[in-house]
């Protein structure tokens, strides 16, 4: 599996705390990055409450369209997760993790798995990840966008590429609740 290569946190100041973080991997194919993009660009992004734990409502949004494209369900333990009807891509959600918001722990895991111990691409998602945004990723995974090879060339190579070579992660931190993003470049 591919090292973090995507990083993307929430502060309601430039100086806060982080109040959710997501990442992913380098093989994340471009639509699900751009959806990722638009929707940090367009969408309200504010639908959580920081250090609220996750409820079921919240996991009922996120996974909305997946249960609509007729993904299948289960739960194992403290993990829920959703199994796309070719088996090629997975979401899964921890509900222990997802009590302890405060520790922005990967509660959220979007994968591709042709096979099961080795996924293609991964993206990990914190407790207080926007449910409007875990959906927006969700819709794109079950319209099968985003389950696409790396290897296609409408993969993320060109997206790739246009990243700067002196840092591959970025932090983008709200100035305020919806008044716009900066671009803070991370050692």
């Amino acid at each position: 599996m591919d090292e973090t290569a995507w990083t993307v946190a929430a502060c309601e100041t430039p100086v806060s705390d982080r109040m959710w973080v997501l990442t992913a991997t380098g093989a994340t194919p471009a639509p699900v990055l751009q959806e990722l993009l638009d929707h940090l660009a367009y969408g309200d992004g504010w639908d959580t409450t920081a250090g609220a734990p996750v409820d079921e409502k919240t996991v009922t949004a996120a996974t909305q369209p997946l249960s609509e494209a007729g993904w299948k369900h289960s739960v194992d333990g403290r993990w829920i997760r959703w199994t796309s009807p070719a088996r090629d891509a997975s979401v899964q959600f921890d509900a222990f993790t997802a009590q302890h918001p405060s520790h922005n722990l990967a509660t959220w895991t979007i994968a591709a798995v042709p096979h099961p111990e080795r996924p293609t691409w991964t993206l990990t998602a914190s407790p207080n990840t926007p449910s409007s945004l875990l959906a927006d990723l969700a819709e794109n995974l079950a319209h099968e966008t985003g389950t696409a090879s790396a290897s296609k060339p409408d993969g993320p190579a060109s997206l790739t590429e246009r990243r700067t070579h002196e840092t591959n992660v970025t932090l983008l931190c709200f100035l305020e609740r919806g008044q716009g993003l900066r671009s803070v470049p991370l050692p």
